[in-house]
């Protein structure tokens, strides 16, 4: 069954529909009140769409679908299915950093605590979430400290011959081994630990000063000393607390900028009235998708309009002339959206990013701020209440001070992405002398030249150069080279080679050397490149690579002693800055190299296909090896059944081939 006949086969119940492409794999994952009429109506996109908005059906050759009872349902399994599929066609959450709780292990022997990120239903008690990340620590460590709960990992259902040296050092009662403390007073500390978590300082210091009294009368002056101090712990502890507002709201406060196909999203959290976190997301690949976030504001209304009505056809129509971007698709402005066209979607964008901050997250605050309208914004509100068992609102503020709030982290948000996308620069004399005194560079840099290789499994290897010059990137010194005397995968050799092609010239021209040469990889890459300079005679020039995961960099004549620069530093972002747009152009033209020879393919060989059926073939699978790999079936979405018989024909014969080719030692 093709799929405009599955999609005939579709009920009109709620539930969720997964989009496939040729290898089986799910690229977009979408909820629906009217499963049928929400599919259909892509396929009128599609017959509107240009190559961008017509992407994912280009790519889509199966719909799977799951009913549900209701919206609410579809909502929730929308969410576990964008979690566990991970669809590109999807918005993605990219930091998935959840904050800690501090776990109090009552339904052991001697319970402990320590921090964790997962809520497990095993007895235990869970204290947090903590903002920031660290505080949760920070508290356990006072723990340890000040009430003398154990820290280590010691098994605590039997005792041990000798306690650990945090008994010796008075930062533990010793339950592991017997005799050194009763299960009494152990029970005495836990429960002044949970005083202390679930924040009833007033009632833990009653209990603290009548021991502690108790305790001199006894002229058991050690333990008065140590009550003493664990009073001093509350009495910090309530002092911080006081530095409140008066106004004890909880809430997630969201803003947002997006600029040049790149968004920067900030999220504050607020505490008792205080801004106590904040959370930065960033996505920088948005130009691919980002006609998917329009689609999802428009599609909702076809679901709701009658199926006759809405989609008079399923035939895309193949003379139909493309809108451009944006054409026709209503999109929601912003003030921090610095280019009003820019097709982009904020209403999509926060329904996606909402459910995937919340909807498994077993706190949440009272009131979420977001700056655009979005559709699901009511159900996703009503799911979180019932999930939490109070009122939640999800508020769109249009003035006031809950507007400003808003305004003041899309601020934020702005600055978020200068310092990701735009480098803020502290000027551009004094990063020069910032980037030479981390590198050691005799002077600071004026012009960096960097390189980077890009292949898939060794076939059509390029490499890119992208120049730096006097604090801007100068496109107009880009360079693109094809890599001639390496065969395979080595990326080590293309590096060589390329090096020396590109500063063997510039020596012959007698043109100017730049200040650095910047290397995209580590060691390996970096010592190919002095290889090929050594070669050339060249040993004195200042050489350096970025280490892609570690962010380390590494500098030729210091690989034992790398520099490695704070996150913030605005040395680290242009050093990133210019290996992102090295990487960015190598990828763009090995791309081009591929599709290029993607167009020269063996479709023709096959009869009955034409250089347009080759086309149409070629945008619907994506690739040649899309083709290979699709079915019969999957095939008739784009040719008549004979065809599609012929090619299925043609290429189980080649492997039949390949297989019986001999083995080569």
């Amino acid at each position: 069954m093709d799929l405009y006949q599955k999609i005939r086969t579709l009920p009109t119940s709620p539930g969720c529909y997964l989009y496939k492409n040729a290898e089986g794999e799910v690229i977009y994952v979408g909820k629906a009140k009217n499963l049928r009429a929400r599919v259909r109506s892509y396929f009128l996109e599609a017959s509107q769409a240009n190559a961008k908005t017509g992407t994912l059906m280009r790519e889509a050759v199966d719909v799977d679908y799951i009913t549900v009872a209701n919206e609410h349902e579809a909502l929730a399994l929308e969410n576990n299915l964008i979690k566990q599929r991970k669809p590109r066609f999807n918005i993605l959450l990219r930091d998935d950093k959840t904050y800690p709780y501090i776990k109090l292990t009552m339904g052991d022997r001697y319970p402990k605590v320590f921090v964790t990120r997962r809520l497990k239903k095993d007895g235990s008690a869970y204290f947090g979430p903590y903002f920031p990340g660290n505080l949760a620590h920070r508290l356990v460590d006072l723990v340890h400290r000040s009430f003398l709960i154990p820290s280590c990992k010691v098994d605590l259902s039997r005792y041990h011959p000798r306690a650990c040296l945090q008994y010796y050092i008075k930062r533990c009662l010793g339950p592991c081994v017997e005799g050194l403390t009763t299960p009494e007073l152990y029970r005495q500390a836990i429960r002044d630990v949970q005083l202390f978590l679930e924040g009833r300082p007033g009632e833990l210091e009653q209990r603290l000063t009548a021991r502690m009294q108790q305790a001199a009368e006894a002229e058991q002056y050690e333990l008065a000393a140590r009550l003493r101090d664990q009073i001093s712990t509350v009495h910090q502890m309530m002092d911080k607390q006081r530095i409140a507002t008066t106004d004890n709201e909880d809430a997630d406060v969201f803003g947002y900028h997006y600029e040049n196909e790149m968004l920067a999203v900030n999220l504050f959290h607020m505490r008792n009235g205080k801004i106590v976190d904040r959370r930065d997301f960033f996505w920088e690949d948005l130009p691919e998708f980002e006609d998917m976030f329009q689609a999802e504001a428009t599609e909702e209304k076809a679901s709701d309009t009658d199926e006759a009505e809405a989609l008079p056809r399923m035939e895309p129509d193949p003379t139909a002339s493309a809108p451009e971007v944006g054409e026709g698709m209503p999109v929601l402005q912003h003030s921090s959206i610095s280019e009003p066209g820019a097709a982009f979607s904020p209403s999509a964008f926060f329904s996606a990013l909402l459910k995937q901050l919340y909807l498994d997250q077993n706190y949440v605050p009272r009131s979420v701020l977001v700056p655009v309208e979005f559709p699901d914004r009511s159900v996703l509100a009503e799911m979180l209440s019932e999930r939490t068992g109070r009122r939640v609102e999800i508020l769109v503020p249009q003035r006031g001070e809950k507007r400003s709030l808003v305004d003041l982290v899309s601020q934020n948000a702005k600055q978020s992405y200068d310092q990701r996308f735009r480098v803020m620069q502290p000027g551009a004399k004094a990063i020069q002398e910032a980037l030479q005194d981390a590198l050691t560079l005799e002077e600071p840099p004026r012009r960096i030249e960097c390189f980077d290789i890009s292949h898939i499994q060794g076939a059509e290897t390029v490499a890119s150069m992208v120049v730096w010059e006097d604090g801007a990137m100068k496109k107009s010194e880009y360079r693109k080279f094809q890599v001639r005397s390496v065969t395979g995968v080595d990326d080590f050799a293309s590096m060589r080679e390329i090096i020396h092609r590109r500063y063997k010239r510039l020596t012959e021209e007698k043109k100017a050397l730049p200040s650095l040469i910047l290397i995209d990889g580590g060691l390996g890459q970096l010592h190919a490149a002095y290889d090929a300079l050594e070669e050339i005679g060249l040993t004195l020039q200042p050489l350096a690579s970025i280490a892609k995961r570690e962010e380390i960099i590494y500098v030729h004549g210091q690989e034992n002693d790398p520099v490695v620069l704070d996150r913030r530093s605005p040395v680290l972002h242009l050093m990133q800055k210019i290996r992102d747009e090295s990487h960015r152009f190598a990828v763009s033209y090995h791309r081009k190299r591929r599709e290029m020879r993607d167009r020269e393919s063996e479709l023709l060989a096959i009869p009955g296909v034409g250089p347009r059926t080759r086309q149409r073939l070629l945008e619907h699978f994506g690739s040649v090896r899309g083709v290979k790999q699709a079915s019969t079936d999957a095939l008739t979405a784009v040719v008549n059944t004979a065809t599609a018989r012929r090619i299925r024909t043609h290429f189980d014969e080649e492997t039949e081939r390949s297989a019986s080719l001999p083995v080569l030692n």
